[in-house]
């Protein structure tokens, strides 16, 4: 089966011939083409090679065109710093919001005058071109809180949601109108789908309902107009105790990306039990096995993970975040290993 077969019976909830696989390769693919962090941030062509490499050194069954969690926030005219070995974010001292008053300034944008959003969709053309068909390919977002918090950072907003929650929902708002532009773009370029990053929807960052209230109306409105022009929908959540039940019921996504069990699930067979014939499930081996322990625990994650999502289809192995981006490839090649030999049907 051709990789796009394969993601295609699996997101059908169907078994194919195999687990699909996908090692979640982000920054890690700048090393396969000799880049520097900070130029395969903002270098459409470079960025794309990576991404087309990996794919192929690795065998993966899908690309999804993670750059950083900063694209967006640039659109908004906020300061960056590029380090050279990990990913491009604020600088902190320097937010485009420095007081709770200063939401306001926060109004829908044109996402055409932001060069790295536009650099990614170049990405995606390119990536997708490439892929002649053969593999589905993903755009990245973040969504509409978590990029409102790259231009405050993450502590003082949530302070400010207790102090001025309207103030913070409408930006959010602003920011959710400018996604919508900016998605419809990405899907013009001929991707299959669009993974919003919803960050805050987990017990270790903020409750349930506060999530719901704060930015469920925002990606429920993404996701219908992704949904609208034949995209699929995909959430990426790394969270501890993710909330599956509040985004399914929101989103409707074809696919959820996480690390940790949903919070109303006592383990990763649970989550299987309850939701595996809602969404495909992608995931959840730990990174921190990429780096430390042995390669025999690192494999038996993968097994595990196989073990208790697999069944009936509906499951890509994955890690649970990100490739450590300055790590060696030896557990990419092992993952895709595991999932072509002990992953089979």
């Amino acid at each position: 089966m051709t990789p796009m077969e394969r993601m295609v019976k699996t997101l059908n909830h169907e078994e194919p011939d195999r687990v699909p696989v996908f090692p979640v390769i982000a920054g890690a693919a700048r090393r396969l083409v000799d880049a520097s962090y900070p130029e395969w941030s903002v270098n459409a062509d470079v960025c794309a090679e990576s991404f087309i490499k990996a794919q192929k050194e690795f065998g993966m069954d899908c690309v999804v065109t993670l750059i950083d969690l900063s694209v967006e926030c640039t659109a908004w005219g906020q300061e960056l710093v590029f380090p050279e070995n990990e990913a491009a974010h604020p600088n902190y001292h320097n937010c485009v919001i420095q007081d709770i008053e200063e939401y306001e300034k926060i109004k829908k944008v044109d996402y055409r005058t932001c060069s790295r959003m536009m650099m990614h969709i170049d990405v995606c053309k390119k990536v997708v071109e490439a892929s002649k068909g053969e593999y589905p390919v993903i755009a990245f977002v973040f969504g509409p809180l978590g990029t409102l918090s790259m231009l405050r950072n993450q502590s003082a907003m949530y302070m400010d949601l207790m102090d001025d929650p309207d103030a913070v929902k409408a930006a959010a708002f602003e920011i959710k109108e400018t996604l919508k532009d900016y998605c419809t773009a990405l899907l013009e370029t001929g991707i299959q789908g669009i993974m919003f990053d919803t960050l805050f929807s987990s017990g270790s960052i903020m409750r349930k309902d506060m999530w719901d209230e704060m930015e469920g109306d925002l990606v429920e409105d993404l996701a219908k107009h992704v949904h609208s022009l034949g995209g699929m929908v995909m959430i990426h959540n790394c969270g501890e105790k993710i909330y599956f039940d509040a985004q399914i019921r929101r989103m409707q996504p074809e696919a959820i990306s996480f690390l940790y069990p949903p919070d109303d699930c006592k383990d990763f067979a649970e989550a299987k039990e309850k939701y595996g014939d809602k969404t495909t499930l992608v995931g959840a081996v730990e990174p921190t096995k990429v780096v430390f322990g042995e390669e025999e625990a690192f494999a038996a994650d993968c097994k595990a993970h196989i073990d208790a999502m697999s069944k009936n289809g509906g499951y890509v192995l994955a890690l649970g975040c990100e490739y450590p981006a300055n790590a060696e490839f030896t557990r990419a090649y092992k993952m895709a290993e595991i999932a072509k030999t002990y992953g089979t049907y």
